[in-house]
């Protein structure tokens, strides 16, 4: 039995490459956090919107969603809940399928 070794791979440089030298610190990043937004609209009722927030946010009582109500009407928006991003994004769906009306998800 006959091998033949191809001539690219015997080409290859003889010079030993070196690996850049670790650092002993170590930089955490730490993942984003999101802002998720209800806007304001002619459909939704008061209550409808304090509701929503008091069923699909964690921890909403009922005075900080009322306020909260209060300052999409009046202000035209209100930031509901910031955390890390696939939390906003199932209650940015939650809020949307309940028919509130949602700014996009945005960076904190």
């Amino acid at each position: 039995m006959t091998v033949i070794i191809s001539a690219a791979r015997s080409a290859t440089s003889a010079a030993p490459t070196q690996a850049p030298e670790k650092s002993s610190q170590v930089t955490r990043k730490l993942y984003p956090n999101y802002k998720v937004i209800v806007l304001d609209d002619d459909f939704n009722t008061f209550q409808h919107v304090h509701d929503c927030l008091m069923k699909y946010i964690p921890g909403m009582n009922s005075d900080h969603a009322w306020k909260l109500t209060n300052q999409v009407h009046f202000e035209g928006q209100a930031i509901v809940w910031i955390g890390p991003q696939e939390q906003a994004e199932l209650y940015h769906q939650q809020l949307s399928r309940a028919g509130l009306t949602m700014a996009p998800l945005e960076a904190a």
